[in-house]
């Protein structure tokens, strides 16, 4: 998240380890009987258990791991005060969201709630001990003791709306829209909603501890809407959300105030009036995580002196707050030009926890504000344009180090594009010239350190990244970064070490193959990765890509496309255009994204009357160069097809 700056603010949710004795290949056996049994024991219909732990966690258990908001096994019973401990953040806490050297970063001032606040949503996992009699350890860590306490859950939600324990699902709607934890009819509508379309279409998967589950498809299966009519929940304030009808959206705004700075000069917070796409075009969407919890993330964005961003989702149904207008430039990015022409979604959630995942609910929601703000400002649903915090380009060389990570290694981008609609499938012979990252997010599992301290192995857990040596062999040198290591350090595993990692739905130019391995041009070198025939992590694609023009021996990279000096007007500072360390040599190829025209958005002041969008003769392309994307100057180099 480019919005939090220090661990001292927040209290994250860290995903609690498995214990050591944890029988996790036991409690796991047979998760389909299961389902039966708590099904029969507490009188839920079965499809309903089913479709409910499907939304929350696609049936997995994670090994008795927390999710980012300190849920567990199949059913993501929520034990927050068990989860909650303090964390690092994920950047170094000296960044600048905004990303623009025309007035100063802001510290954050704003405060998050007390534990003792804490919402039942977040609690869920005590309660259903009660109801079982089983103890917490075994809820978290045995996952048909976990499905049996969400049965139990559902089963009090039934009685407690004054309806019998029927074996028709469509009589559990209500009690469904209550399991979410959800205060407000339209996200308890919309969670009901997603449980009752997984119950008609029907799922099989393999879990993450093997197990096979099918939930057989109800076609004819019926809701009852009606009845959330009976639950006093609140209607939430939709107001001037931006959001598909699909979705849970409510209207929490970021403050466009002034003020004093500490040396009591003007100054204002906490993003940018303007006139998007009129003025600019909006060609990205940023995904980032919140290293927060979602009460207090919206107290951070409701702070005018600290920073925003568009959106946040809530982990545990997907529920939307929208903050600042799409029009509006949010600072989030850390790199004001990226700001300036995208659109920022918080997901609530941990990079750093160990085993972390994210809820079902929070995927779909997600992706559906995607297709939407897709479709609606006409941005390409692909890796160079539906963008990480982590493959966003400090502005210059001395912001590079400080550039965030999330939302990291265990973000699921090959399920997320599925949802989107997009999945990342070969497209090309071995003779493409390219290669889309993909590995089977279950199986690729690299080892992680730093989760929880320095140096310390994270659980293991599926992961969408895929590391680069500079030779092909297991035990070669991990490929370095030198914009992130200046001082030529090696490149770590640490699950913050963004600098050899391949990320899924990105494409790379084929340099060589050798074998199981393949390699692709990544930080202006070669860059060597485990490819195996039978659990391939890159597929073939096709397209075009950029080389030094001829003659040139090497060709600059940029972290931002700024205009020639020459375009701009008088009132407004030119902006240096500093070439990165890093570069292009003649015989690379890097996998183009836009050509873009060279364009600064200058708003330094509180007053509007002085903005103004700069835009030059320069024109730019957006290359994936490494983990992060960078622009090079369209004179500075050629376009040929890939495999040519």
């Amino acid at each position: 998240m480019g919005a939090l700056a220090s661990a001292g603010l927040l209290i994250p949710l860290l995903g609690a380890a498995p214990s050591a004795g944890a029988p996790e290949q036991a409690s796991t056996a047979g998760l389909q009987g299961a389902f039966a049994s708590a099904a029969a024991e507490y009188h839920v219909p079965q499809s309903v258990l089913l479709g409910v732990s499907y939304l929350q966690s696609r049936w997995d258990a994670h090994g008795g791991a927390a999710s980012v908001t300190g849920g567990y096994g199949p059913m993501h019973l929520t034990d927050a005060r068990t989860a909650i401990a303090n964390a690092p953040h994920h950047g170094e806490g000296k960044e600048d969201p905004r990303g623009d050297t025309s007035r100063p970063a802001l510290p954050p001032k704003a405060k998050i709630p007390a534990d003792s606040q804490l919402p039942a949503r977040l609690k869920t996992l005590p309660r259903a001990a009660e109801l079982t009699g089983r103890s917490a350890e075994q809820l978290r860590t045995d996952a048909a003791a976990n499905v049996e306490g969400g049965a139990a859950l559902l089963a009090a939600a039934q009685r407690g709306l004054g309806k019998p324990l029927s074996a028709d699902p469509a009589d559990w709607y209500g009690a469904i829209a209550r399991f979410s934890g959800a205060d407000d009819r339209a996200t308890a509508a919309s969670y009901a909603n997603d449980v009752f379309a997984v119950m008609r279409d029907g799922e099989r998967r393999v879990t993450d501890s093997g197990q096979r589950v099918t939930l057989a498809a109800d076609r004819g299966l019926r809701t009852d809407p009606a009845q959330l009519r009976r639950m006093g929940l609140r209607k939430a304030a939709a107001g001037e959300t931006e959001c598909p009808r699909t979705v849970s959206c409510e209207w929490i705004p970021a403050p466009y105030e002034e003020f004093k700075d500490p040396q009591g000069n003007p100054d204002y917070g906490n993003h940018d009036l303007s006139d998007r796409p009129k003025s600019q075009s909006i060609d990205t969407i940023v995904i980032h995580d919140t290293e927060g919890r979602w009460e207090g993330v919206l107290n951070l964005v409701q702070d005018p002196t600290y920073v925003s961003w568009q959106y946040t989702l809530r982990s545990t149904d997907g529920h939307i707050a929208q903050h600042v207008k799409a029009k509006d430039v949010a600072w989030h990015a850390g790199n004001w030009y990226v700001n300036s022409k995208s659109i920022g979604l918080e997901h609530e959630g941990f990079l750093t926890a160990p085993d972390t995942w994210y809820t079902e609910a929070m995927y779909r929601s997600s992706a559906r504000l995607v297709k939407y703000l897709a479709k609606k400002y006409d941005i390409p649903l692909d890796r160079q344009h539906i963008l990480g915090h982590d493959n966003v380009q400090g502005t210059v060389t001395s912001t590079i180090p400080g550039m965030h990570t999330d939302p990291g290694p265990y973000w699921d981008w090959q399920h997320y594009f599925t949802l989107l609609g997009k999945p990342f499938k070969k497209t090309a012979g071995p003779k493409g010239g390219l290669v889309t990252v993909a590995p089977e997010y279950a199986k690729n599992r690299p080892e992680y350190t730093g989760c929880v301290k320095p140096g310390e192995t994270c659980v293991p857990h599926g992961s969408t990244a895929v590391r680069v040596h500079t030779e092909p062999r297991d035990d070669a040198p991990l490929i370095k970064d030198i914009g992130k290591r200046p001082g030529g350090q090696d490149s770590t595993i640490d699950v913050n070490d963004t600098g050899p990692r391949l990320s899924t739905g990105q494409q790379y130019a084929v340099a060589d193959r050798q074998g199981d391995w393949t390699a692709v041009w990544y930080l202006g070198q070669k860059a060597w990765f485990k490819n195996p025939r039978k659990q391939p992590t890159a597929v073939d694609a096709k397209g075009y890509v950029v080389t030094p023009k001829e003659g040139a021996t090497e060709v600059p990279v940029y972290g931002r496309a700024y205009p020639e000096k020459e375009a701009y007007p008088a009132g407004v500072p030119v902006q240096t255009v500093s070439p990165l360390p890093y570069k292009i040599l003649a015989g690379q190829r890097y996998v183009i994204g836009d050509k873009v025209p060279g364009e600064y958005f200058y708003s330094p002041t509180f007053d509007t009357a002085p903005h103004r969008v700069v835009r030059g003769k320069d024109m730019y392309y957006v290359i994936q160069y490494g983990h992060r994307v960078g622009y090079v100057r369209a004179a500075d180099v050629r376009v040929v097809r890939s495999g040519s």
